[in-house]
């Protein structure tokens, strides 16, 4: 009896323990169905930019700069080098900005700028001077204080196609010039020019009257606070001239030109020169007669005389040849502009046969054409320009025939005279100006070129 009793008990408590095991396997095989379950729905999670989470930092912003955009995927490297200067807008790198550093006063539109290529602008505010702010101002010039009625002459800028142009800073100009010397070397033209710039500058400072000629065609002037010397030097054909007429321009006698001479009222004082602006221009059309080793070669415009016509291209062909081999030569290495011929707008004449200036606007780019002697001047300019480009000539091109020839509307006419209508004056025989320019006009806006070549 007890036998059979202990192995009933054994049994149930076999059966006992077989169930509990069972059951602790069914919750085991759930628990990982449910955790097996819970893992694959957390691995459907996608991350589609691991870039936010690839070095702790946020992408960098877009740049724009007016240029296809560029993508940056270096760590930023400084270099402490000088610039490099290709006619192009200089880029600097600053962390994640990219800027334009524009060449001061110059902004380039389409990469490249001519400043000699494009039109004029209307602009309101007008001159930076009048007769009455400027002392320097010749009567022949003085358009408003002689009686020039309209003003819209006044408001125009040259705008270069290609980039833009600010003023003229006086204040810029004389910390460039200080304890330098600036001389002018030309005709009337030149004076004209020069006049403008004394103009300009004296809204910054005014400048002492150092030297005058007899006929005041060559005169010198100082800026004490900058010590900076202005001049300009009469010598209209650059070459050594015997010229026998008087202030009017009325001839005794044919013109003598050494073609093979410069003139030495300013070749002896080329080597004190810091910067030169230089030109030839309209008196080689001129009645003259032209020497070579002191012997006459031929003559232009001479009538009556018993000597070969060359014509003034051959002249005026030699005579550069000669100034630029001169400044090439030289010891002195002078910053040195050459200026192309002025165009006058004489219509319906000459200016000792009727001829007259009364437009009261500029031209377009493209409305007038080059006259045909302007035309010859500037191609034997360019020419001998490039050739002396080709023994060494370093000096600038300051081509301002095709902008002035778009401003008819810049000449004094008549206005070269005070009050030309007046009535003491309706007998008098009224001489029209159409090649020099009023101040303040048109010349002014080569000042603001020739800082920016500066």
């Amino acid at each position: 009896m007890k036998a059979f009793n202990g192995t009933n008990v054994i049994k149930k408590q076999f059966s006992l323990i077989f169930v509990k095991f069972t059951v602790c396997f069914l919750l085991l095989g759930l628990a990982y169905r449910l955790i097996l379950s819970n893992f694959e729905q957390f691995s459907q999670i996608e991350v589609k930019n691991t870039a936010l989470f690839s070095d702790n930092t946020l992408p960098l912003p877009p740049v724009t700069v007016n240029e296809p955009l560029v993508t940056v995927n270096e760590p930023l490297v400084t270099v402490n080098e000088p610039p490099v200067t290709v006619n192009e807008p200089q880029v600097t790198v600053s962390e994640s900005l990219v800027t334009v550093d524009l060449p001061e006063n110059q902004t380039l539109r389409n990469g490249t700028c001519d400043l000699f290529i494009g039109n004029w602008v209307y602009d309101p505010s007008g001159p930076v001077y009048t007769n009455a702010t400027c002392y320097s101002i010749e009567s022949h010039q003085n358009c408003m204080k002689n009686g020039r009625p309209d003003t819209e002459y006044l408001n125009w800028r040259w705008n270069p196609r290609d980039c833009e142009l600010p003023r003229f800073s006086p204040k810029k100009f004389l910390n460039l010039m200080r304890n330098k010397s600036f001389t002018f070397i030309g005709d009337s033209i030149m004076r004209n020019h020069v006049q403008s710039l004394l103009c300009i500058l004296s809204q910054e400072e005014e400048a002492d009257d150092m030297y005058h000629d007899e006929q005041y065609k060559s005169r010198r002037w100082y800026f004490p606070l900058h010590d900076f010397n202005l001049s300009v030097i009469w010598s209209p054909f650059l070459a050594k001239s015997t010229v026998f007429e008087d202030d009017n321009g009325a001839s005794t006698d044919i013109t003598q030109l050494n073609l093979d001479k410069l003139d030495d009222v300013w070749t002896q004082q080329f080597d004190s020169f810091d910067y030169v602006f230089i030109a030839g221009g309209k008196w080689y059309l001129k009645s003259t007669m032209y020497l070579e080793n002191d012997k006459i070669v031929g003559c232009h415009n001479c009538p009556g005389k018993n000597i070969t016509q060359v014509g003034f291209e051959y002249a005026y062909r030699k005579a550069l040849n000669t100034t630029f081999k001169f400044i090439t030569s030289s010891k002195n290495k002078a910053y040195t502009f050459f200026r192309t011929t002025t165009p006058d707008h004489f219509e319906n004449g000459e200016w000792n046969t009727g001829g007259y200036c009364n437009r009261t606007g500029p031209f377009k780019e493209g409305e007038i054409d080059i006259g045909y002697v302007d035309e010859i001047m500037r191609k034997v300019e360019l020419e001998e320009f490039e050739r002396g480009s080709e023994f060494g000539l370093k000096m600038k091109l300051f081509d301002t025939t095709l902008l002035s020839l778009l401003r008819p509307d810049g000449h004094p006419g008549v206005y070269r005279q005070y009050q030309p209508f007046a009535v003491e004056n309706k007998k008098k025989k009224m001489q029209n100006d159409c090649l020099h320019w009023c101040l303040p006009g048109p010349i002014d806006s080569w000042n603001d070129i020739m800082i920016q070549m500066l």
